[in-house]
């Protein structure tokens, strides 16, 4: 595989189907491929000390952000027998209920999928600087914890 240079994986706003059905649509005549895998990541409505979460605003230092995510990518094709792979995060406010972290990876071997995209999503938590103001229904606000 060649090496590519980063590109820009953030979208503003939530991930729609609309987005991910079209990634996908992609790769459905490619015969090479004998699975894929999909990750998405969702906001969700937690209560944290009695306040109902409405949102999360993301925000990142987005060139090295975009580089992390190259890293993380060039890394999963070196492990991984992969034919393709999609990663996109959303900045800015995302309510509760909608995407904010899409990852597609595809194989000509169905256990590679499940490897490395547990391996991707791993990484990108632990590694990529990506963070998040969870709103809350009264408006206040606290930066989100990685889980």
């Amino acid at each position: 595989m060649e090496k590519k240079k980063p590109k820009n994986v953030f979208v503003e706003g939530a991930i729609s189907s609309e987005f991910i059905g079209t990634s996908i649509a992609k790769h459905q005549t490619k015969t090479s491929i004998g699975a894929h895998n999909i990750f998405l990541g969702q906001v969700r409505a937690d209560e944290i000390d009695g306040k109902v979460i409405t949102g999360i605003d993301y925000t990142a230092y987005e060139e090295m952000a975009n580089q992390k995510f190259h890293e993380i990518r060039e890394a999963t094709f070196e492990r991984f027998d992969l034919t393709c792979m999609h990663i996109y995060h959303s900045l800015g406010k995302v309510q509760a209920g909608e995407i904010c972290l899409f990852v597609f990876v595809s194989s000509p071997k169905r256990k590679v999928v499940f490897e490395a995209l547990e391996f991707v999503v791993e990484a990108i938590k632990s590694d990529v600087p990506v963070f998040g103001k969870e709103i809350f229904e009264d408006q206040t606000h606290q930066w989100k914890q990685n889980t």
